[in-house]
């Protein structure tokens, strides 16, 4: 949930970063980015609607850094705002 730049993930590993890229996208079929970002979301989406949590409480501890960021991007992979799942659970 940590900001880590990619290049961190690549040197931990071993690898340059366009060998980590390629590596990571041979086995997720998908970029680290979008992968990543899956995850979070996801994270995000069991935290309002199972622990019924606030999404403007969650999307700085998934790792987004601004809320209208997050928003966006959840109603994107999900096809709902994070607040209206927040309200059918209310």
């Amino acid at each position: 949930m940590h900001n880590i730049p990619l290049e961190q993930f690549a040197k931990l590993t071993g690898r340059s970063i366009s060998t980590f890229k390629r590596d990571f996208q041979s086995i997720f079929n998908e970029t680290p980015n979008k992968w990543l970002i899956k995850k979070r979301l996801d994270l995000a989406h069991f935290l309002i609607s199972k622990k019924h949590q606030k999404p403007t409480d969650v999307y700085f501890d998934v790792g987004f850094v601004n809320f209208s960021h997050f928003s966006r991007t959840f109603k994107s992979e999900f096809g709902v705002n994070p607040s209206a799942i927040e309200k059918n659970h209310s």
